[in-house]
């Protein structure tokens, strides 16, 4: 009897994957890995595989206001750049990345020097589906020091 109740106890730990633990350095990579290329595929101008990070219901929050793209608006407005070879340069300086318990859902922030637009903060959460972290959200946002920010609103406010 104690051998039978050892192998049902064994098939369902087996059964329940989330029971098991995960490497987080190794996922924590993973996470770093995508989000990379991420930046590489803008950076070449490489259409397919910018957007092929995405989830197929996720979303790019651009810097200005009105930038909140699915997928298809985020490739329409990177076609006609990008079929010219003109692609977008951040560099990463600093980045955190935060696993849920299970390691299936990673979100992460990051500063960023843009080639064009200078200093700015990336964040976003991806979301592991067939063993690879996807972007369900990204978001750019330019950083504006707290003593510049009066004369920024005034510029914006115009």
């Amino acid at each position: 009897m104690r051998l039978a109740t050892l192998v049902l106890v064994a098939c369902a730990a087996n059964a329940n994957p989330a029971s098991a633990p995960i490497d987080r350095v190794s996922r924590e990579r993973d996470v770093g890995k995508e989000i990379d290329d991420f930046h590489d595929a803008a950076a070449h101008a490489d259409e397919e595989r910018l957007i092929g990070h995405l989830m197929p219901d996720g979303i790019f929050m651009g810097t200005d206001a009105n930038e909140r793209w699915s997928p298809s608006d985020l490739r329409a407005y990177a076609h006609p750049r990008f079929s010219q070879g003109k692609g977008w340069v951040f560099h990463v300086k600093r980045r955190a990345i935060t696993l849920s318990r299970d390691g299936e859902i990673a979100w992460f922030d990051e500063d960023l020097q843009g080639e064009k637009l200078g200093a700015a903060r990336g964040s976003g959460v991806l979301v592991r589906k067939d063993g690879r972290y996807l972007l369900a959200q990204y978001n750019l946002a330019l950083t504006i020091p707290n003593e510049r920010f009066l004369e920024v609103r005034a510029l914006i406010d115009r």
